[in-house]
């Protein structure tokens, strides 16, 4: 019997939570922004705890034994051996990888990323006076894949920095050693910057895809990586906005930093306490709230399964379903799938933010109970 109890959370209805006030005064069951509706681990809290009760919030840097919480934490769980100066500490992973296009590129120069992914990706490069290059990934089977001849090509023109997202947010993939092989060296041959979004690195679902963090493969990709970690997701402290890169090669390190420099503000002390104690202490409520996604996610895929022109892929890390609504919309001559589905009680994301329209993101970070009724919701919308 595990000690944490992920069968309920806390009431964040009328909170000041963004996911929730969306729906206010409506029955709206809010499925839609990444993050969970539990509460964070009970070590995190005792360390808030204490460092509230300590009084005072003097300014503060990175410390050793928070460095080293998250040295052992990347090495323990996904076999990645960094040095302390490698780390470069971040207020969020978006700050993170906006930083890494004003780093690497220069006005008029391609970044790349391929479709579906996480929106903020497709607006970093305009904030730069950069330009987006996309390809579209594939659906094969039961999961998505590369176009790696598309891939190729769209590097060709002018990219400077190659946007990874691994784990995949919104289809779940966790990329396999062949495929983040194939990306180091398409990023060799063009001379590429990878700048690896791993946030959703300590969820995943699937024992028999493991997390490699690309710039663990070799030293060639490590000396041209950006890899962008937190705990925020793993351990559900997002609003603690505390991230770090790692840039094993100096010399990008400097100019990392160079970009950060009289822009990007110090972590709150905060979130690195909280980010300490997550790592060092939240081994035994990471494996219990796995256990609970995993259940969850089997559930998403058992439900949608069951409804006509609806499509969804297993979920190898993340706690996020991407789901294909294209079928039903053409059947039933409706327009928008997130728009309905609101319209039926239920708040997903809306898949033309991410790239791809006709598609919705379902966040099943809940207590199952909640995710049953939202299930339910889909089902008698899409039957009746």
């Amino acid at each position: 019997m595990t000690a944490f109890d992920f069968s309920q959370g806390p009431d964040r209805a009328g909170s000041d939570s963004i996911k929730w006030r969306r729906y206010a005064g409506r029955d709206v069951i809010p499925m839609w922004v990444a993050d969970m509706d539990f509460a964070a681990p009970p070590p995190v809290l005792d360390a808030l705890r204490a460092r509230l009760e300590h009084g005072v919030f003097g300014y503060a840097d990175p410390w050793p034994s928070l460095q080293e919480a998250v040295i052992e934490g990347i090495a323990r769980d996904h076999a990645w051996h960094i040095q302390p100066d490698w780390l470069v500490w971040l207020p969020g992973v978006v700050t993170g990888f906006n930083v890494a296009v004003r780093a690497v590129g220069q006005p008029g120069d391609g970044v790349f990323t391929a479709t579906p992914v996480y929106p903020p990706f497709l607006h970093a490069p305009a904030n730069f006076g950069q330009r987006l290059v996309s390809t579209a990934m594939v659906r094969n089977g039961a999961r998505w894949e590369w176009d790696w001849p598309q891939t190729e090509a769209a590097l060709a023109d002018g990219v400077r920095l190659f946007m990874l997202c691994n784990p995949h947010n919104p289809v779940g993939r966790v990329f396999d050693r062949e495929e983040l092989t194939r990306i180091a060296t398409l990023a060799e041959r063009h001379d590429l910057v990878v700048c690896s979004d791993e946030i959703h690195c300590g969820l995943v679902l699937d024992p028999a895809t493991p997390h490699i963090p690309i710039a663990a493969l070799d030293e060639n990709i490590a000396r041209r990586s950006i890899t962008l970690m937190a705990p925020s997701k793993t351990w559900n402290i997002p609003a603690l906005y505390c991230a770090f890169a790692i840039i094993p090669d100096a010399s990008l390190r400097a100019r990392y930093k160079r970009a950060m420099a009289g822009i990007v503000p110090h972590v709150n002390v905060l979130g690195l306490t909280a980010t300490e104690v997550a790592y060092r202490d939240g081994g035994p409520w990471r494996e219990a709230l796995l256990d609970t996604l995993r259940a969850n996610a089997a559930r998403v895929e058992a439900a949608i399964a069951e409804l006509p022109g609806l499509i969804t892929t297993p979920v190898e890390a993340t706690y996020l379903a991407w789901i294909d609504c294209r079928d039903f919309l053409a059947a039933r001559g409706i327009a928008n799938a997130a728009a309905f589905f609101e319209g039926a009680g239920v708040g997903l994301s809306d898949g033309k933010d991410f790239g791809l329209p006709g598609f919705v993101r379902l966040n099943f970070g809940c207590p199952p109970s909640r995710l049953e009724e939202g299930l339910g919701r889909i089902r008698r919308a899409v039957l009746g």
